[in-house]
């Protein structure tokens, strides 16, 4: 497994995990009515975000198994937010973990970051369950800056994660 820029050859198995309930059932975003424009518009302008970094979740044949991200950078507060989705053919086998690992320490390392939060809905249970079991911890302060991204009601029901510098 590695990470790598997000390349135009990912964006059919993008639209695969968007179209897949399976994978989206918690997510808060309507991926059902996406279209492989969308993720080739989406592959395009990650290249060029400075507030943003995406990455493809590959495998040693370099398929796309799912994107990671680190959202709404902000350098004055040295904070960003963490975002995984994978693809239903990546599930069980450790890419997420070792992706989520990599991009962590990415931010703090490279990106010189204090912080990263993530949320997650109670209802996705497997996720929480992975959270949990990889000993990520759970906060309640989390930065106006970051909350002011989500409308109140999309607030509800979610708990929140932090990954701290050491």
């Amino acid at each position: 497994m590695k990470l790598r820029s997000l390349e135009m050859k990912d964006a059919p198995l993008m639209l695969e995990w968007m179209h897949d309930d399976n994978v989206t059932e918690f997510m808060g975003a309507d991926f059902a009515s996406k279209k492989i424009e969308d993720c080739e518009a989406f592959i395009s302008s990650s290249n060029n975000d400075d507030k943003n970094v995406h990455f493809a979740i590959a495998d040693d044949n370099d398929e796309y198994m799912g994107t990671v991200s680190l959202k709404h950078i902000d350098n004055t507060n040295k904070t960003a937010e963490f975002a995984i989705s994978t693809r239903q053919a990546s599930m069980g086998k450790g890419y997420a973990a070792r992706a989520m690992k990599e991009i962590l320490e990415y931010g703090i390392k490279k990106l010189e970051l204090d912080k990263i939060y993530w949320c997650v809905s109670i209802d996705n249970k497997r996720a929480v369950r992975f959270y949990d079991k990889n000993l990520y911890n759970r906060t309640k302060k989390i930065p106006k800056h970051i909350l002011g991204y989500y409308a109140p009601e999309q607030l509800k029901n979610f708990l929140w994660y932090c990954f701290e510098k050491y």
